[in-house]
């Protein structure tokens, strides 16, 4: 993934970081305070239950009491004992008595004009018959509910069974289970009501918040105005959105140092490793006297996805600190196989140097992934050089038995960039090396006047001593490749012959020098 896709995506996680927590918080504090107002409505729906079982109670008492008057009815006495019963029963407003369907009196006196008994809306448990409006003589314009239990019943004004002290904008109803209102508080719409009735326990509808509460017989409902709410959803707001701005502002802080890390050079590194953006790039190396190919160094280059390659030198010390430097020696033995399988097999003079970390050095943990990597490919192992550089001596012991190890497998082993590092004489004449090959920098004073230019002669007799093959590294002038002839340098590698190359051009050019059978 490239740094201009990590910056897009990292742009959009963090605009949906800082909105996505704000707008979960804005909708948490809606839902909070609907819940709120909910259970304050549902604690109003259930008072209402239970002011209208209270209600209820007591009129289908002072009907029981009066059904047990002996005397004659309509008597002075029994309307006497109405009219008690009405005023000490709160929610009464008026007790009569029927005889053949007929009012004959009232807790007033006797009754002159003929009011027929009008039939119930439903009857109750305990047999109490309850039309839920009708029209008292004396108030036509307030209907009133009538309880009737046997002979006599008693009229209750509906607001009776809704009679609860509630907040501003709070209304009531109460509905038998069959929709039928009985009373209502502040005036809701009935239309409405019966729609809530007919819904759910919960809800908002027609922009009203509802609550419902059922009893025995009864169903309770309060509502309010949506608009109610404002004040509890700001309040839940200044709890909420402290937090959503804390998450908003974690995410953000994350998605930021995820992208640096990702944008980092170690990022970008772990990146390539993980997508195998590594490809193998191969420098002859040629027999100086004849100029015939023998083989190559196979140098890594990081092609970007973008096609550009990056040096080496530019990310094999962070590889290398980080550790990622043998999963790339990985790729690059793989890739090696994969390039030059057909020319090593057909070939057997030709070879490739592989370099080696210093973690393979003092491991060897290469070593069977190598051996692994050659079944089946026709390879020899003597055909695969490993090259380490002095870096990989500083534990002598363990280097040295990693280098037995490579011999015994049949690998030819080289000390790479000589004398750039801390290996001195005992330690080479202590580890088991087939060839060294002497660094670009003092092949570069050749036939100079510098102060490290007695050196090379002295490296090459030191090699010869010890009968090591010697590759003279980063040739680029002609007297340059004299010089090293003359002073019976085997072989050389650097731009006078050519560069690092793909692998198609490097068979091209192995073919075209092609060295003895």
């Amino acid at each position: 993934m490239d740094r201009s896709r990590i910056i897009v995506i990292a742009v959009v996680l963090a605009l949906l970081g800082a909105m996505v927590p704000i707008a979960a918080m804005l909708h948490f504090s809606w839902v909070l305070a609907v819940q709120q107002e909910h259970d304050r409505l549902q604690l109003f729906a259930s008072r209402v239950i239970a002011r209208a079982d209270i209600s209820l109670n007591d009129a289908t008492g002072a009907l029981r009491q009066v059904d047990q008057f002996t005397g004659i009815r309509c008597s002075a006495d029994h309307i006497a004992r109405m009219r008690q019963l009405t005023i000490n029963t709160r929610s009464i407003e008026e007790m009569g008595y029927f005889e053949d369907g007929l009012l004959k009196c009232t807790s007033w006196g006797p009754t002159k004009e003929r009011v027929a008994q009008t039939p119930p809306d439903f009857t109750t448990a305990s047999g109490v018959a309850i039309t839920a409006r009708m029209q008292p003589l004396a108030s036509q314009d307030h209907p009133l509910m009538a309880l009737q239990y046997k002979d006599h019943n008693v009229l209750v004004d509906p607001v009776r069974f809704v009679d609860v002290i509630v907040d501003p904008g709070v209304q009531l109803a109460l509905a038998t289970e069959k929709g039928i209102l009985l009373g209502a508080l502040n005036g809701p719409d009935p239309a409405r009501i019966e729609k809530m009735i007919a819904g759910p326990g919960n809800g908002i509808d027609d922009g009203h918040l509802f609550a419902t509460a059922r009893g025995i017989g009864w169903l309770a409902v309060a509502t309010e105005p949506e608009s109610q709410i404002l004040d509890s959803v700001r309040r839940q707001q200044l709890l909420l959105l402290p937090l959503g701005a804390f998450i908003a502002a974690f995410i953000i802080g994350m998605v930021v140092w995820l992208s640096r890390r990702r944008l980092s050079p170690l990022g970008e590194l772990q990146i390539a490793v993980r997508k195998r953006e590594f490809i193998v790039h191969y420098q002859p190396i040629v027999e100086l006297r004849t100029g015939n190919c023998i083989g190559a160094e196979a140098l890594v280059r990081w092609k970007r996805p973008d096609g550009s390659l990056v040096r080496p030198d530019l990310f094999i010390p962070l590889a290398e600190e980080s550790g990622l430097i043998t999963q790339i020696t990985d790729q690059i033995v793989a890739l090696v196989i994969f390039d030059l399988n057909r020319l090593l097999v057909t070939d057997r003079s030709i070879h490739v140097a592989i370099n080696l970390s210093a973690a393979d050095v003092s491991t060897a943990r290469v070593l069977p992934v190598i051996e692994k990597a050659l079944q089946h490919t026709g390879i020899q192992a003597r055909q695969i050089w490993l090259e380490a550089t002095e870096r990989g001596f500083v534990d002598i012991d363990s280097a040295r038995s990693t280098l037995i190890r490579a011999r015994d497998l049949g690998h030819t082993v080289a000390i790479d960039d000589f004398g750039t590092g801390y290996s001195s004489l005992s330690h080479l004449e202590g580890l088991p090396l087939d060839a060294l090959k002497i660094d670009k920098s003092f092949i570069d004073t050749i036939s100079t006047n510098s102060a490290t230019s007695s050196v090379t002669p002295h490296i090459i007799g030191m090699a010869k001593a010890l009968n090591l093959r010697i590759i003279a590294e980063g040739v680029e002038t002609q007297a340059q490749a004299d010089y090293l002839v003359e002073h019976d340098v085997e072989y050389g590698q650097g731009w006078l012959f050519a560069k690092p190359m793909p692998a198609a051009e490097f068979i091209a050019y192995c073919r075209q020098f092609k060295s003895p059978g």
